[in-house]
């Protein structure tokens, strides 16, 4: 999403669709229906958002609420802005693409890459990439960009998906919206992580509260006194020195959820900066210096295709520099 103001309707700028109510019904509705003939990627999301801009008249009459009613013959008219270009340059930054059709794409994220433009990191995101390599992006909201759906963080490797269309951005953020608050079905997700010590048994689960920490407002807590519900279930995959190569799977999705149940369970990962520890072992600090980064990696992401319905699952190995990392901690 971003902060900047929504354009005033430009006629010159905007495509202008008249409509003629044939039956009764609500005015999102019955745009939809109508617009979704004469243009894919129509979603009822997105007519909403025009209908809250001042970007549709019923007989003349600017509608902002939308769920207003409509009477057979009344005469919608709804100024649909045309894609801008976005105030990101494309960058022709190299990517592994798992994944591509016309309506998003999947990439293995190498650790390292900032997924969106912010303050400081201008250029040089996912979104520069994205830009560069997709074609046919059709606009999401009206701009022309790619759709962050999810995000990793920039430390983080592993499979990520991004949508072109309004229409797969609107069902795919729905889906991992359901996801965070832990709704069965819908997206799979499981990471691979380097913990120290290992976790205190083979498997388990960990159910706590969840939110902003008490004292660190730049933090996030599983040890809070009242907050959303996050779910994370556990299995060491192998025993490491003074560490365990673990697999994660998320019931929940919450922001740095992972990172914060294992740190605050006594079992941070290795090379955390911000929810780790200094590791005392000689041969543990090694480890996380020459990693650099949070040992965390996106392993597994499967979801339904937004539009066919049909099951999409990708995987990604253990990059190059926890593979390197697992090996140093192995035991003899």
């Amino acid at each position: 999403m971003s902060d900047e103001p929504e354009a005033e309707p430009d006629p010159d700028l905007d495509e202008v669709h008249r409509i003629e109510v044939k039956a009764p019904g609500r005015l999102d509705a019955v745009i939809t229906a109508t617009l979704a003939d004469i243009r894919a990627d129509t979603s009822r999301a997105q007519v909403q958002k025009w209908i809250e801009d001042e970007r549709v008249t019923v007989n003349g009459v600017a509608v902002t609420k939308t769920g207003s009613k409509v009477r057979a013959l009344d005469a919608i008219e709804v100024s649909v802005p045309l894609p801008v270009a976005l105030e990101v340059l494309p960058e022709p930054i190299p990517l592994v693409v798992l994944f591509e059709d016309s309506e998003l794409i999947v990439i293995d994220k190498p650790a390292g890459l900032v997924v969106h433009p912010a303050p400081g990191h201008s250029t040089g995101t996912l979104v520069n990439a994205l830009l560069f390599h997709c074609k046919d992006l059709s606009g999401i909201g009206g701009v022309m960009r790619p759709g962050i759906v999810h995000r990793l963080d920039k430390d983080t490797s592993g499979v990520m998906v991004v949508t072109k269309t309004d229409r797969a951005h609107a069902a795919l953020t729905h889906a991992f919206a359901a996801k965070s608050r832990g709704d069965a079905g819908g997206i799979e997700r499981s990471y691979l992580a380097i913990t120290s010590p290992a976790p205190p048994a083979k498997r388990g689960a960990l159910r706590t509260q969840y939110g902003r920490h008490p004292a660190l407002r730049k933090k996030f807590s599983s040890k809070v006194e009242s907050g959303k519900s996050a779910v994370t279930h556990w299995e060491v995959i192998e025993p490491l020195h003074d560490a365990a190569l673990v697999k994660f799977v998320l019931e929940t999705g919450r922001t740095h959820q992972i990172r914060v149940h294992a740190s605050d369970h006594g079992w941070a990962l290795v090379g955390d900066r911000v929810y780790g520890h200094k590791p005392r072992d000689e041969r543990l600090a090694d480890v996380a210096t020459t990693l650099g980064r949070q040992a965390l990696h996106a392993a597994v992401l499967a979801f339904d295709h937004p539009v066919t319905g049909e099951r999409l699952r990708f995987e990604s190995p253990l990059p190059p520099d926890l593979v390197a990392a697992r090996a140093a901690l192995a035991l003899p």
